[in-house]
Protein backbone atom coordinates (compact mmCIF):
# COMPACT_ATOMS: atom_id res chain seq x y z
CA UNK A 1 0.00 0.00 0.00
CA UNK A 2 1.21 3.73 -0.65
CA UNK A 3 0.40 5.78 2.12
CA UNK A 4 -0.48 9.77 1.65
CA UNK A 5 -0.48 12.48 3.94
CA UNK A 6 -4.09 13.69 3.87
CA UNK A 7 -6.65 16.44 5.57
CA UNK A 8 -9.62 15.08 6.51
CA UNK A 9 -13.25 15.34 8.34
CA UNK A 10 -14.24 13.17 10.98
CA UNK A 11 -17.89 13.95 11.28
CA UNK A 12 -20.49 16.26 9.81
CA UNK A 13 -19.46 19.83 10.78
CA UNK A 14 -15.99 18.98 12.25
CA UNK A 15 -12.80 20.71 11.34
CA UNK A 16 -10.27 19.02 8.50
CA UNK A 17 -7.48 17.27 10.77
CA UNK A 18 -4.19 16.27 9.27
CA UNK A 19 -4.00 12.30 9.22
CA UNK A 20 -2.68 9.95 6.44
CA UNK A 21 -4.52 7.59 4.07
CA UNK A 22 -3.67 4.08 2.15
CA UNK A 23 -3.66 4.34 -1.82
CA UNK A 24 -3.74 0.58 -2.90
CA UNK A 25 -0.25 -0.70 -5.16
CA UNK A 26 -0.56 -0.36 -8.83
CA UNK A 27 -2.16 -2.79 -10.97
CA UNK A 28 -1.23 -3.08 -14.63
CA UNK A 29 -3.02 -0.30 -15.72
CA UNK A 30 -2.94 1.90 -12.86
CA UNK A 31 -1.42 5.59 -12.52
CA UNK A 32 -0.39 6.83 -9.44
CA UNK A 33 -0.14 10.89 -9.41
CA UNK A 34 1.48 13.02 -7.54
CA UNK A 35 -1.64 15.69 -6.66
CA UNK A 36 0.14 19.58 -6.81
CA UNK A 37 -3.44 21.42 -6.41
CA UNK A 38 -6.98 20.17 -5.84
CA UNK A 39 -9.50 23.08 -6.14
CA UNK A 40 -13.09 23.19 -3.18
CA UNK A 41 -15.90 22.28 -4.90
CA UNK A 42 -19.53 23.67 -2.83
CA UNK A 43 -20.28 19.51 -3.30
CA UNK A 44 -17.41 18.90 -1.34
CA UNK A 45 -19.06 20.84 1.47
CA UNK A 46 -22.36 18.94 1.24
CA UNK A 47 -20.74 15.80 1.80
CA UNK A 48 -18.27 16.37 4.27
CA UNK A 49 -21.32 18.02 6.55
CA UNK A 50 -23.18 14.75 5.48
CA UNK A 51 -25.90 17.12 3.68
CA UNK A 52 -26.58 15.25 0.89
CA UNK A 53 -26.51 11.48 2.43
CA UNK A 54 -25.38 9.53 5.62
CA UNK A 55 -21.42 9.52 5.00
CA UNK A 56 -18.85 7.54 6.08
CA UNK A 57 -15.72 9.00 8.20
CA UNK A 58 -13.13 9.90 7.96
CA UNK A 59 -13.76 11.47 4.31
CA UNK A 60 -11.31 13.49 2.33
CA UNK A 61 -13.09 15.53 -0.30
CA UNK A 62 -11.61 16.69 -3.62
CA UNK A 63 -12.71 15.70 -6.64
CA UNK A 64 -10.77 19.31 -9.40
CA UNK A 65 -7.10 16.92 -8.96
CA UNK A 66 -4.22 18.11 -10.61
CA UNK A 67 -0.67 17.00 -10.40
CA UNK A 68 2.30 14.90 -11.90
CA UNK A 69 2.40 11.41 -13.10
CA UNK A 70 4.66 9.65 -10.36
CA UNK A 71 4.69 5.98 -11.64
CA UNK A 72 2.88 3.90 -13.68
CA UNK A 73 1.63 -0.09 -13.87
CA UNK A 74 3.16 -2.83 -16.09
CA UNK A 75 0.34 -2.23 -19.04
CA UNK A 76 -0.35 1.36 -19.25
CA UNK A 77 -0.40 3.10 -22.65
CA UNK A 78 -1.93 6.60 -22.09
CA UNK A 79 0.73 8.00 -19.81
CA UNK A 80 4.32 8.15 -18.68
CA UNK A 81 6.22 9.16 -15.31
CA UNK A 82 6.30 13.56 -16.03
CA UNK A 83 2.82 13.80 -17.14
CA UNK A 84 0.57 16.69 -16.23
CA UNK A 85 -2.72 15.01 -15.59
CA UNK A 86 -6.06 15.45 -13.69
CA UNK A 87 -8.40 13.65 -12.35
CA UNK A 88 -12.52 14.54 -11.52
CA UNK A 89 -15.47 13.57 -9.69
CA UNK A 90 -15.05 10.41 -10.90
CA UNK A 91 -12.52 7.23 -11.06
CA UNK A 92 -14.14 4.23 -12.52
CA UNK A 93 -17.37 2.72 -14.29
CA UNK A 94 -18.26 -0.46 -15.35
CA UNK A 95 -17.32 0.30 -19.11
CA UNK A 96 -19.90 -1.95 -20.41
CA UNK A 97 -23.54 -0.33 -20.22
CA UNK A 98 -24.76 1.33 -22.96
CA UNK A 99 -24.19 5.16 -21.50
CA UNK A 100 -20.44 4.06 -20.93
CA UNK A 101 -19.56 3.06 -24.49
CA UNK A 102 -20.99 6.03 -25.36
CA UNK A 103 -18.74 7.92 -23.27
CA UNK A 104 -20.89 8.95 -20.70
CA UNK A 105 -19.25 7.13 -17.72
CA UNK A 106 -20.85 9.88 -15.52
CA UNK A 107 -24.54 8.37 -16.47
CA UNK A 108 -23.06 4.81 -16.20
CA UNK A 109 -26.32 2.44 -15.74
CA UNK A 110 -24.51 0.22 -12.87
CA UNK A 111 -23.21 3.52 -11.33
CA UNK A 112 -20.01 5.13 -11.64
CA UNK A 113 -17.63 5.24 -8.85
CA UNK A 114 -17.08 8.72 -7.16
CA UNK A 115 -13.34 9.83 -6.76
CA UNK A 116 -14.22 10.42 -2.99
CA UNK A 117 -16.94 8.49 -0.40
CA UNK A 118 -17.31 5.52 -2.60
CA UNK A 119 -16.46 2.15 -2.31
CA UNK A 120 -14.44 0.83 -5.77
CA UNK A 121 -14.28 -2.47 -6.93
CA UNK A 122 -11.55 -3.59 -4.71
CA UNK A 123 -13.83 -2.95 -2.01
CA UNK A 124 -12.15 -0.14 -0.61
CA UNK A 125 -13.66 3.42 0.40
CA UNK A 126 -12.45 6.15 -2.15
CA UNK A 127 -10.63 9.18 -0.78
CA UNK A 128 -10.65 12.39 -2.42
CA UNK A 129 -7.61 15.03 -3.60
CA UNK A 130 -7.18 16.75 -0.29
CA UNK A 131 -4.27 14.45 0.25
CA UNK A 132 -0.42 14.06 -1.91
CA UNK A 133 -1.16 10.97 -3.86
CA UNK A 134 -3.70 9.15 -5.50
CA UNK A 135 -4.13 5.58 -7.97
CA UNK A 136 -6.96 5.93 -10.31
CA UNK A 137 -7.15 3.47 -13.40
CA UNK A 138 -5.54 5.33 -16.69
CA UNK A 139 -8.56 5.11 -18.30
CA UNK A 140 -10.14 8.22 -15.65
CA UNK A 141 -6.91 10.07 -15.90
CA UNK A 142 -7.27 13.71 -17.81
CA UNK A 143 -4.11 14.78 -19.65
CA UNK A 144 -3.38 18.49 -18.99
CA UNK A 145 -2.56 20.75 -22.04
CA UNK A 146 0.71 22.52 -21.87
CA UNK A 147 -1.00 25.34 -22.06
CA UNK A 148 -2.87 25.34 -18.56
CA UNK A 149 -0.66 25.86 -15.41
CA UNK A 150 -2.28 23.03 -12.98
CA UNK A 151 -3.17 25.66 -10.34
CA UNK A 152 -5.94 26.65 -12.48
CA UNK A 153 -6.70 23.05 -14.46
CA UNK A 154 -7.84 21.76 -10.97
CA UNK A 155 -11.43 23.61 -11.18
CA UNK A 156 -11.69 22.85 -14.84
CA UNK A 157 -12.04 19.02 -13.79
CA UNK A 158 -15.59 19.55 -12.19
CA UNK A 159 -16.23 23.45 -12.61
CA UNK A 160 -15.56 23.33 -16.49
CA UNK A 161 -16.93 20.26 -17.74
CA UNK A 162 -20.32 21.17 -15.41
CA UNK A 163 -21.03 23.76 -17.05
CA UNK A 164 -18.83 22.74 -20.59
CA UNK A 165 -21.40 19.61 -21.05
CA UNK A 166 -24.63 21.32 -20.69
CA UNK A 167 -23.66 24.44 -22.71
CA UNK A 168 -22.27 21.73 -25.42
CA UNK A 169 -25.18 19.44 -25.13
CA UNK A 170 -28.04 22.25 -25.36
CA UNK A 171 -26.07 23.72 -28.54
CA UNK A 172 -24.39 26.92 -27.31
CA UNK A 173 -23.03 29.01 -30.01
CA UNK A 174 -23.35 31.87 -32.21
CA UNK A 175 -27.10 33.04 -32.89
CA UNK A 176 -27.94 31.90 -29.34
CA UNK A 177 -29.07 33.91 -26.28
CA UNK A 178 -27.51 32.18 -22.99
CA UNK A 179 -28.45 33.28 -19.22
CA UNK A 180 -25.89 32.02 -16.74
CA UNK A 181 -28.47 32.03 -13.18
CA UNK A 182 -25.48 32.72 -10.18
CA UNK A 183 -22.03 34.33 -10.40
CA UNK A 184 -20.22 31.83 -8.28
CA UNK A 185 -17.37 28.96 -8.84
CA UNK A 186 -19.74 27.21 -11.44
CA UNK A 187 -21.40 30.33 -12.69
CA UNK A 188 -18.14 32.22 -13.91
CA UNK A 189 -16.84 29.03 -16.11
CA UNK A 190 -20.12 28.72 -17.62
CA UNK A 191 -19.98 32.85 -19.06
CA UNK A 192 -16.61 32.32 -20.02
CA UNK A 193 -17.50 28.97 -21.89
CA UNK A 194 -20.47 30.35 -23.45
CA UNK A 195 -18.73 33.67 -24.65
CA UNK A 196 -16.30 31.42 -26.14
CA UNK A 197 -18.46 29.55 -27.95
CA UNK A 198 -20.21 32.47 -29.77
CA UNK A 199 -23.36 32.71 -27.97
CA UNK A 200 -24.69 36.11 -26.60
CA UNK A 201 -24.04 35.88 -22.32
CA UNK A 202 -26.15 37.41 -19.63
CA UNK A 203 -25.37 36.93 -16.07
CA UNK A 204 -28.82 36.91 -13.70
CA UNK A 205 -27.11 37.32 -10.30
CA UNK A 206 -29.12 38.87 -7.00
CA UNK A 207 -27.60 41.82 -7.12
CA UNK A 208 -25.55 44.13 -9.78
CA UNK A 209 -22.27 43.81 -6.89
CA UNK A 210 -20.18 41.69 -9.57
CA UNK A 211 -21.63 43.05 -12.41
CA UNK A 212 -17.88 44.23 -13.61
CA UNK A 213 -16.71 41.07 -12.98
CA UNK A 214 -19.56 39.08 -15.23
CA UNK A 215 -18.56 42.03 -17.86
CA UNK A 216 -14.98 41.07 -17.83
CA UNK A 217 -15.53 37.46 -17.94
CA UNK A 218 -17.30 37.78 -21.09
CA UNK A 219 -20.80 38.55 -20.60
CA UNK A 220 -22.53 40.90 -22.87
CA UNK A 221 -25.62 41.79 -19.89
CA UNK A 222 -26.04 41.54 -16.74
CA UNK A 223 -29.30 41.89 -14.17
CA UNK A 224 -29.71 41.73 -10.88
CA UNK A 225 -32.96 39.08 -10.25
CA UNK A 226 -33.80 41.20 -6.99
CA UNK A 227 -35.15 44.12 -9.29
CA UNK A 228 -39.20 42.72 -10.49
CA UNK A 229 -38.66 44.84 -13.38
CA UNK A 230 -35.95 41.94 -14.58
CA UNK A 231 -38.18 39.08 -15.17
CA UNK A 232 -40.52 41.70 -16.75
CA UNK A 233 -38.14 42.59 -19.53
CA UNK A 234 -36.68 39.57 -20.08
CA UNK A 235 -39.45 37.52 -20.57
CA UNK A 236 -39.74 34.94 -23.47
CA UNK A 237 -35.96 35.86 -23.68
CA UNK A 238 -33.39 33.20 -24.04
CA UNK A 239 -32.71 29.87 -25.53
CA UNK A 240 -30.56 28.18 -22.80
CA UNK A 241 -30.54 28.71 -18.87
CA UNK A 242 -27.80 27.45 -17.14
CA UNK A 243 -28.28 27.53 -13.36
CA UNK A 244 -25.52 27.04 -11.35
CA UNK A 245 -26.25 28.39 -7.65
CA UNK A 246 -26.74 25.61 -4.52
CA UNK A 247 -30.03 27.14 -3.33
CA UNK A 248 -33.93 26.57 -3.65
CA UNK A 249 -35.13 29.58 -6.23
CA UNK A 250 -38.17 30.34 -7.90
CA UNK A 251 -38.29 27.90 -11.24
CA UNK A 252 -41.09 29.15 -12.48
CA UNK A 253 -39.63 32.60 -13.01
CA UNK A 254 -36.92 31.94 -14.15
CA UNK A 255 -38.78 29.10 -16.86
CA UNK A 256 -40.68 31.93 -17.82
CA UNK A 257 -37.68 33.77 -19.10
CA UNK A 258 -37.43 31.07 -21.46
CA UNK A 259 -38.23 31.43 -25.58
CA UNK A 260 -40.20 28.99 -27.23
CA UNK A 261 -38.70 25.62 -27.32
CA UNK A 262 -35.79 27.16 -24.48
CA UNK A 263 -34.25 25.02 -22.09
CA UNK A 264 -34.04 25.83 -18.27
CA UNK A 265 -31.08 23.65 -17.02
CA UNK A 266 -29.56 22.86 -13.35
CA UNK A 267 -26.31 22.34 -12.40
CA UNK A 268 -26.45 23.26 -9.16
CA UNK A 269 -27.68 20.73 -6.74
CA UNK A 270 -30.00 22.14 -3.88
CA UNK A 271 -30.20 20.16 -0.75
CA UNK A 272 -33.71 20.74 -0.86
CA UNK A 273 -36.30 19.77 -3.67
CA UNK A 274 -37.61 21.94 -5.99
CA UNK A 275 -40.67 22.23 -7.54
CA UNK A 276 -42.26 23.56 -10.79
CA UNK A 277 -46.03 24.35 -12.05
CA UNK A 278 -46.28 22.32 -15.54
CA UNK A 279 -48.23 25.01 -17.09
CA UNK A 280 -44.80 26.87 -16.74
CA UNK A 281 -43.19 24.50 -19.93
CA UNK A 282 -46.76 23.65 -21.64
CA UNK A 283 -46.87 27.28 -23.38
CA UNK A 284 -43.94 27.62 -24.82
CA UNK A 285 -42.88 23.98 -25.23
CA UNK A 286 -40.27 24.84 -22.76
CA UNK A 287 -37.89 22.15 -20.64
CA UNK A 288 -36.57 21.86 -17.45
CA UNK A 289 -33.54 19.43 -17.39
CA UNK A 290 -30.36 18.66 -15.02
CA UNK A 291 -27.28 17.81 -16.18
CA UNK A 292 -24.02 16.42 -14.41
CA UNK A 293 -20.28 16.40 -15.07
CA UNK A 294 -19.46 14.48 -18.21
CA UNK A 295 -17.69 11.78 -19.60
CA UNK A 296 -13.91 11.26 -19.90
CA UNK A 297 -13.92 11.90 -23.58
CA UNK A 298 -15.94 15.09 -23.04
CA UNK A 299 -13.90 16.47 -20.01
CA UNK A 300 -10.68 16.00 -22.33
CA UNK A 301 -12.31 17.85 -25.10
CA UNK A 302 -13.06 20.54 -22.44
CA UNK A 303 -9.66 20.76 -21.50
CA UNK A 304 -8.42 21.18 -25.20
CA UNK A 305 -11.12 23.78 -25.79
CA UNK A 306 -9.93 25.77 -22.67
CA UNK A 307 -6.34 25.66 -24.17
CA UNK A 308 -7.15 26.47 -27.34
CA UNK A 309 -9.14 29.67 -25.88
CA UNK A 310 -6.92 30.32 -23.20
CA UNK A 311 -9.69 29.95 -20.72
CA UNK A 312 -8.79 29.12 -17.14
CA UNK A 313 -10.94 29.67 -14.07
CA UNK A 314 -10.38 32.85 -11.43
CA UNK A 315 -8.89 31.23 -8.71
CA UNK A 316 -7.29 31.89 -4.95
CA UNK A 317 -4.84 29.28 -3.55
CA UNK A 318 -4.79 28.67 0.12
CA UNK A 319 -3.01 26.48 2.30
CA UNK A 320 -3.93 23.35 3.53
CA UNK A 321 -4.87 24.59 7.18
CA UNK A 322 -7.09 27.14 5.54
CA UNK A 323 -9.74 24.54 4.37
CA UNK A 324 -12.25 25.29 7.25
CA UNK A 325 -12.21 28.98 6.89
CA UNK A 326 -12.38 28.32 2.84
CA UNK A 327 -15.73 26.30 3.34
CA UNK A 328 -17.05 29.25 5.36
CA UNK A 329 -16.15 31.56 2.75
CA UNK A 330 -17.81 29.66 -0.11
CA UNK A 331 -21.18 29.54 1.92
CA UNK A 332 -20.57 33.42 2.67
CA UNK A 333 -20.08 34.12 -1.35
CA UNK A 334 -16.39 35.24 -0.45
CA UNK A 335 -14.44 34.01 -3.32
CA UNK A 336 -13.86 34.76 -6.52
CA UNK A 337 -14.56 32.36 -7.62
CA UNK A 338 -12.15 29.18 -6.68
CA UNK A 339 -10.85 28.12 -3.98
CA UNK A 340 -7.60 26.02 -4.78
CA UNK A 341 -5.74 23.86 -2.29
CA UNK A 342 -1.97 24.25 -2.72
CA UNK A 343 -1.24 20.30 -1.51
CA UNK A 344 2.59 21.01 -0.93
CA UNK A 345 1.44 22.66 2.19
CA UNK A 346 -0.23 19.35 3.30
CA UNK A 347 2.32 18.68 6.53
CA UNK A 348 3.49 15.15 7.70
CA UNK A 349 1.39 13.48 10.39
Amino acid sequence: MITANARATFGPGEPFKATTIARRDLGPHDVLIEIKYCGICHSDIHHARGEWRAEEYPLVPGHEIAGIVAAVGTEVTKFVVGDRVGVGCMVDSCGECENCRKGEEQYCLKGNTLTYGDVDKYGQRTQGGYSTHIVVTEDFVLRIPDGIELDVAAPLLCAGITTYSPLRHWGAGPGKKVAVVGLGGLGHMAVKLAHAMGAEVTVLSQSLKKKDDGLRLGADHYYATRDPETFEKLAGSFDLIINTVSAKIDIDAYISLLALDGTLVNVGAPAEPLSLNVFSLLGQRRSFAGSMIGGIRETQEMLDFCARHHIAPEIEVISADKIDEAYERVLASDVRYRFVIDISTMETV
